[in-house]
């Protein structure tokens, strides 16, 4: 937004981006929970299929084209391959490590776009700025503790699709102003089913699921596109600079969840590490508006 938004709307904002923090939390833990009773591509698929085709209806109702050509440009095919990179490792993170580390690393994920924009767009970052970026990724180390007793490989994967992200939201800003938020919902979530494709085809097994399965898949779609719908609103609605901080909220939902569904305990080097990603992303944040 160009101009300064009234405080009411900063407010609306703010609680729409910590009701899709909370939104994507619920959704990672239907997720973990179902690859209990499906497998995680088959899981993948069927929920990128399900929102593939909800924000496809949406952008019909609205009159815009479902298969716009630029869907096939070359910014926004850099982006889609971002995206199933980021929804391929991260879902994979959440499977195989504890839903609270995985959300932690994720965290890092503006730190890496910001130093990304610096270095590939020419933005200007400061060295208070660099600083920052760097306590945040030491965060990630304190989590990952390579070389250590508590280290595992499987947590870089997480790394990986934090990476994807990054790189998902640089390409971003070279996608298609033609695109409206529906299409690229849309072209979202069809990556996310290629991610599950890709998954399934390595491992098989796919089977008719079971009606647990089946409500934990329904669980995860609406809560998934409830929290994609409250982020575009609280993205529209107040200054990007006050309400993107309430990003990292999701991490406090994530651990609550860890804790109370998947009985997790989350160590001190874990709690310390966050704190300092959360710390770091914050004063990014602060600095960048400023």
């Amino acid at each position: 937004m160009t101009a300064k938004a009234p405080r009411s709307a900063n407010l609306r904002g703010s609680l729409w981006m910590v009701a899709a923090m909370a939104g994507f939390a619920v959704e990672d833990m239907f997720l973990k929970a179902a690859t209990a009773h499906i497998p995680l591509g088959q899981a993948l698929l069927i929920f990128g299929l399900t929102g593939a085709a909800f924000f496809a209806l949406l952008a019909k109702r609205a009159g815009e084209t479902i298969l716009h050509p630029a869907l096939l440009s070359r910014p926004l095919l850099i982006r889609s391959s971002f995206e199933v990179a980021g929804r391929l490792f991260y879902s994979l993170a959440i499977a195989l490590t504890p839903l609270s580390t995985a959300s932690a690393i994720l965290q890092a994920t503006p730190l890496v776009v910001v130093a990304g924009a610096a270095l590939l767009f020419g933005e200007t970052v400061g060295w208070r700025r660099w600083t920052a970026i760097t306590v945040g990724f030491l965060g990630v180390l304190l989590i990952l503790r390579p070389g250590v007793e508590g280290f595992t490989l499987l947590s870089l994967v997480t790394v990986a699709g934090m990476a994807g992200f990054a790189g998902r939201d640089l390409a971003t800003r070279a996608a298609p102003p033609a695109l409206s938020n529906r299409q690229l919902g849309m072209i979202g979530m069809a990556m996310l089913a290629v991610a599950g494709g890709i998954i399934l085809t390595v491992t098989g097994g796919a089977r008719l699921p079971d009606p647990t399965a089946a409500a934990l898949l329904a669980a995860m779609t609406v809560c998934g596109i409830f929290a994609y719908n409250a982020l575009t609103i609280a993205m529209r609605t107040g200054e990007v600079s006050v309400v993107t901080p309430f990003r990292y909220t999701r991490l406090v939902f994530a651990m609550i969840l860890g804790v109370l569904v998947f009985h997790e305990r989350p160590d001190a080097l874990t709690l310390a590490g966050s704190a300092l990603i959360v710390a770091s992303g914050l004063y990014t944040l602060t600095r960048s508006r400023r």
